[in-house]
C-alpha cells in the first residue's frame, strides 16, 4: 500500500487496458486471443516433443524447450489478466498484485534475453567448431547457462519490482496500460524518479544491449562461416534460417529497448501499449514457428507422434471388431497387418 503524508492512500491501481468496447477493438481482442491459443499450443507442443523424442535430446533443442517454457509463462502472465479485465469491464489490481506482475514479467523477460544470447552462441559453436561442439556445449554447461539466465532475470525482476513500489503513489490510480509496466506505473509516482530511470537505463545495458551484442556478433560470425560454404543450396538454407532468427530477435529486443531505454518524457501511452504487445504476445507466438516447427527434425518428431496417435486409434477400433472379422484380419483377408505402434529410436549420448 502506498501512503504519502497529506495525500490519498492508494491500495490498488486501475488498468485502463488495451481496447475499448467497439466492434473494431472486439475484433482485435479476438485476434489476440487466437494468438494466445496459438502460443500456448505451439510452445506446449514444443516442450512435449523435445522431452519425449530422443532425437531431439541435444543442446539446441534443450535451449528451445526452455525458451518455449519461458514464452508460455510470459504470455500467461499478461494475456489472461488482460482478457478478464476486458470482459468484466474493469481492471482493478491490488498494489501487491501489481508488484508481483512486475516481478514475474521482468524475471521472464530477463531470462529470455540471456537465453537467446546463449542460443546464438550455441549455434555459432555448432557451425564454426563442430568437432569440439559436444565438449564445449556439454550437459553441465547447458544447465549452467539456463540457471544463469534464470538467476539474472530474477535479480533484475526483484530489484525493479521492489524499487518501483517503494515510491509514494497518490492522486490518480489509473495506469494507462494493459498490465503493470514500469514506465506506465512511474507516471503515477508522487516523487522524483529521475535517479531510478537512470538505474533502469544501466540495467537495460546489462539485460538488453549486452545479450543483443552477443547475438549480433554470433550471427555475424555464422554468416562469415556460411559464406565460405561451397554448396549454394546450403548457403541459401543457412541464410534463410539465420535471417528469420534475427528478425524475431530484433523484434523482441527492439521493442524492449524502445520501452525501457527511451527517456520517460518521450513515452506515450498508445506507443507503449503497441510496442509492449510485440514482446508480450507476438514473439511468444512466433518463436515456436520460427525456431522449431520449421525444423525438419521437429517436423519429423511431430509426424511420428501423429502416426502413433493414428495407429493407437486403429488399435482401439480393432478391439471392437467381431471375432469372425478379427480372424479374417489375422489371415490377412480383411485388412493389411497392423504396424507396430512405435519404432525404437537410437538414444543420444548428450
Amino acid at each position: 500500500m502506498a501512503l504519502v503524508k497529506n495525500q490519498t492512500c492508494i491500495s490498488h491501481f486501475i488498468l485502463l487496458g488495451l481496447f475499448n468496447h467497439t466492434p473494431l477493438h472486439l475484433l482485435l481482442f479476438s485476434t489476440i486471443m487466437v494468438m494466445f491459443l496459438v502460443a500456448l499450443s505451439g510452445n506446449g507442443l514444443m516442450i512435449f516433443l523435445i522431452n519425449t523424442d530422443s532425437h531431439l535430446h541435444s543442446p539446441m533443442y534443450f535451449f528451445l524447450s526452455w525458451l518455449s517454457l519461458m514464452d508460455l509463462m510470459l504470455i500467461s502472465t499478461i494475456v489472461p489478466r488482460m482478457a478478464i479485465d476486458y470482459l468484466l469491464g474493469h481492471g482493478s489490481i491490488s498494489f501487491t498484485g501489481c508488484g508481483f506482475q512486475i516481478l514475474f514479467f521482468l524475471t521472464l523477460l530477463g531470462d529470455e534475453c540471456f537465453l537467446l544470447a546463449f542460443m546464438a552462441y550455441d549455434r555459432y559453436v555448432a557451425i564454426s567448431n563442430p568437432l569440439r561442439y559436444s565438449v564445449i556445449m556439454s550437459r553441465r554447461v547447458c544447465w549452467l547457462m539456463v540457471a544463469g539466465s534464470w538467476l539474472f532475470g530474477l535479480v533484475d525482476g526483484l530489484f525493479q519490482a521492489i524499487y518501483t513500489l517503494s515510491f509514494p503513489y497518490c492522486g490518480s490510480q489509473e495506469i494507462d496500460h494493459f498490465f503493470c509496466d514500469i514506465p506506465a506505473v512511474l507516471k503515477l509516482a508522487c516523487a522524483d524518479t529521475s535517479i531510478y530511470e537512470a538505474l533502469i537505463y544501466v540495467c537495460c545495458i546489462l539485460m538488453l544491449l549486452l545479450p543483443f551484442s552477443v547475438i549480433s556478433v554470433s550471427y555475424l560470425l555464422i554468416f562469415v562461416t556460411v559464406l565460405r560454404m561451397r554448396s549454394a543450396e546450403g548457403r541459401k538454407k543457412a541464410f534463410a534460417t539465420c535471417s528469420s532468427h534475427m528478425a524475431v530477435v530484433s523484434l523482441f529486443y527492439g521493442a524492449a529497448m524502445i520501452t525501457y531505454m527511451q527517456p520517460q518524457t518521450y513515452h506515450s501511452s498508445k506507443q507503449d501499449k503497441v510496442v509492449s504487445a510485440f514482446y508480450t504476445m507476438i514473439t511468444p507466438m512466433l518463436n515456436p514457428l520460427i525456431y522449431s516447427l520449421r525444423n525438419k527434425e521437429v517436423a519429423g518428431a511431430l509426424k511420428k507422434l501423429l502416426g502413433r496417435c493414428w495407429e493407437s486409434g486403429q488399435v482401439t477400433t480393432l478391439s471392437c471388431v467381431p471375432l469372425k472379422e478379427l480372424s479374417m484380419l489375422r489371415r490377412g483377408t480383411l485388412l493389411k497387418p497392423m504396424v507396430l505402434l512405435g519404432e525404437l529410436s537410437e538414444s543420444h549420448d548428450w
